[in-house]
């Protein structure tokens, strides 16, 4: 297998990772997000982003991590905001919160939307993410100024997708009202990718769209995930994990092995830019990366 890092420097450039993370739910998940954290901060990732629960759920606890990443670690924090259903004037409030304890880049998402077909939004709400990435640049100008904006995607159809045509205009219209980036739900064959990308720079959308990449161990967790957001899982990948509902470890390496093989197949196609959905285990993150080929600071000073 060659290395990540070779291949970037043939193509002049060097290969960038991204880390995500989910915002504890009680004192022991909040020892292991720590130690996430500390064991992934000398990675030196582009930047880190931490998930946004819905309905409230976890979003005192998302402001409470990205605050403390922002004031205790040299790493670049992104703040999850969602906003559908939500007061503009709450949703901004809260971006006024991030940027007073130093954030300076927003991860903003569409949120789950009501289910019930007698809702009728309130006045005042947001409606669509790209009102809230147009909030975002418009709402003071230093805050236009300073926040980095990135936008989620879908290489596959979502659940909720109306078809092609209507998905990519929804993200060209997220990238003109200021999106610098989007990131991808994640996916397992690099074509999938491929093929999402041609069709965005088809439809005029020219901004860097990031392959998002789990690092889900648990097959069970994963096929969940799937269902949720429209990934396909390939029979390959059923097979690979057949038999090891008691056998985490394997389960480990075996994760490990497949994302460093898709982002290898993706850097062969000219990618240098990989987000991870981390789910707060840092030795899979870390083992991913040194299959890349990628090493510590310290490791690369030494």
């Amino acid at each position: 297998m060659s290395d990540l890092s070779v291949a970037a420097r043939q193509a002049g450039k060097t290969p960038s990772v991204s880390f995500e993370f989910f915002p504890p739910k009680n004192e022991s998940m909040t020892e292991k997000l720590w130690e996430c954290v500390r064991r992934l901060e000398p990675m030196s990732p582009h930047f880190v982003s931490v998930t946004y629960g819905a309905g409230g759920s976890t979003r005192t606890r998302t402001h409470e991590t990205v605050s403390r990443i922002a004031r205790e670690t040299s790493l670049t924090p992104a703040a999850h905001l969602t906003c559908v259903g939500a007061p503009r004037e709450e949703v901004l409030q809260t971006a006024e919160d991030y940027y007073e304890a130093g954030v300076r880049h927003i991860v903003a998402l569409r949120g789950d939307a009501p289910q019930d077909e007698d809702f009728k939004q309130p006045e005042g709400r947001y409606t669509s993410v790209v009102d809230l990435v147009s909030d975002l640049r418009a709402h003071r100008p230093d805050l236009g100024k300073v926040f980095e904006v990135s936008v989620a995607c879908y290489p596959e159809p979502h659940p909720d997708s109306r078809g092609w045509e209507a998905d990519l205009a929804h993200l060209k219209r997220k990238q003109d009202a200021g999106a610098d980036r989007a990131i991808t739900q994640f996916f397992f064959d690099p074509d999938v990718y491929f093929d999402f990308v041609d069709k965005a720079r088809g439809a005029g959308i020219t901004m860097p769209i990031v392959p998002g990449i789990m690092l889900q161990s648990n097959f069970k967790g994963l096929k969940n995930f799937a269902k949720m957001c429209g990934a396909s899982l390939p029979d390959w990948l059923h097979k690979l994990y057949e038999g090891l509902d008691d056998d985490a470890t394997t389960r480990d390496l075996i994760t490990a092995n497949v994302a460093a093989e898709l982002c290898h197949k993706l850097a062969d196609g000219g990618v240098n830019q990989f987000h991870f959905y981390t789910l707060n285990k840092a030795d899979l993150a870390l083992s991913t990366c040194h299959l890349l080929g990628l090493k510590p600071a310290h490791a690369e000073a030494a």
